[in-house]
């Protein structure tokens, strides 16, 4: 099953908590007043069998979508992190916060990040290459910044619109209440071990969406406790290391809202997938997963889709 469709009942948990949760939203806050998140974007799991690259063919590349609102891509891209709630409070096991203040310090400007740059914003529906067109997206990631939410606890388990809301409470604490700084923003929503989101390490590892608010449209990411899911989302893939998931999950997120911020308005191929679908999980040959030197730090990435790879027929890149 393509991991961008929602399996029937998780759909339904969605919705359901989704319209509960907005009408409290609603009445909570003005910034929140017309919250309307959009259908998640979900890595899918490893499920214990080898992967293969996606078949090249020129039918296959990824294409623009024509933007939400004139916006597909981040042109410079801004990652904030939130740690969730006050169960993270002394309570980080695999240490998943430092290793991602670390990661997102130093992806910017390297070469596993750089083919993003490959993709723009402001041409018409259908482009496959951008050339020269367009407004490019950005390989200059910044981590603009942290924040540790922690004065009260998290929900548990929390629903799709519990998790928008509290990325639009982020975008107001890091004062970005209009559209144009969430234009090329990001927030990184990390749930504590043990309080993750339902189906994550069996339907999904993460997942990436937007919402509507007051403060403009709001990209955010769905980061549950990633080692909590073990094997399933990344513990020991290709001999990586016991941690090796929050880079490979997280890198595949981040550069999926940077050539797709907004779902499904950027860059995608024609069954749906975005850049870091397309490569996930493959564990031998072109595209699987290693350690990269990122910035002079080693992290476990996943590869990520290129347009311009072989000759315009497309595959999975570690480095651009």
């Amino acid at each position: 099953m393509r991991r961008r469709y929602l399996c029937s009942t998780l759909v339904g948990g969605l919705a359901v908590a989704a319209a509960l949760s907005a009408g409290a939203a609603r009445s909570a806050s003005p910034a929140h007043s017309n919250m309307k998140p959009a259908k998640p974007s979900m890595m899918r799991t490893f499920r214990g069998k080898p992967s293969k690259p996606t078949r090249p063919t020129r039918s296959n590349n990824l294409s623009y979508r024509g933007g939400i609102g004139g916006i597909g891509v981040e042109t410079a891209p801004k990652v904030y992190l939130v740690l969730w709630g006050s169960q993270w409070n002394s309570n980080d096991p695999s240490g998943e916060s430092s290793l991602l203040q670390s990661f997102f310090g130093k992806v910017g400007g390297s070469s596993w990040v750089n083919s993003v740059t490959q993709y723009c914003q402001g041409v018409a529906s259908g482009t496959i290459t951008c050339g020269s067109s367009g407004a490019h997206a950005g390989n200059n990631v910044v981590f603009a910044g942290f924040w540790a939410d922690n004065a009260a606890a998290a929900i548990s388990h929390p629903s799709q619109s519990q998790l928008a809301t509290e990325a639009v409470k982020a975008a107001g604490h890091f004062n970005n209440t209009t559209a144009a700084p969430n234009a090329s923003a990001q927030y990184v929503i990390a749930t504590a071990t043990g309080n993750n989101a339902s189906g994550f390490g069996s339907s999904y590892c993460a997942w990436h969406s937007s919402t509507s608010s007051s403060y403009g449209n709001v990209a955010y990411t769905n980061l549950p406790y990633i080692t909590d899911a073990g094997a399933s989302c990344g513990a020991n893939f290709n001999g990586l290391g016991a941690k090796a998931g929050i880079t490979i999950v997280e890198g595949h997120e981040m550069s999926e809202t940077i050539t797709d911020q907004f779902p499904n308005g950027g860059w995608l191929d024609q069954n749906g997938e975005e850049n870091g679908d397309k490569c996930a999980w493959i564990q031998s040959g072109q595209g699987a997963s290693a350690s990269v030197s990122i910035n002079g730090t080693s992290f476990p990435v996943q590869s990520l889709w290129s347009n311009a790879f072989n000759s315009g027929r497309g595959g999975c890149v570690l480095s651009y």
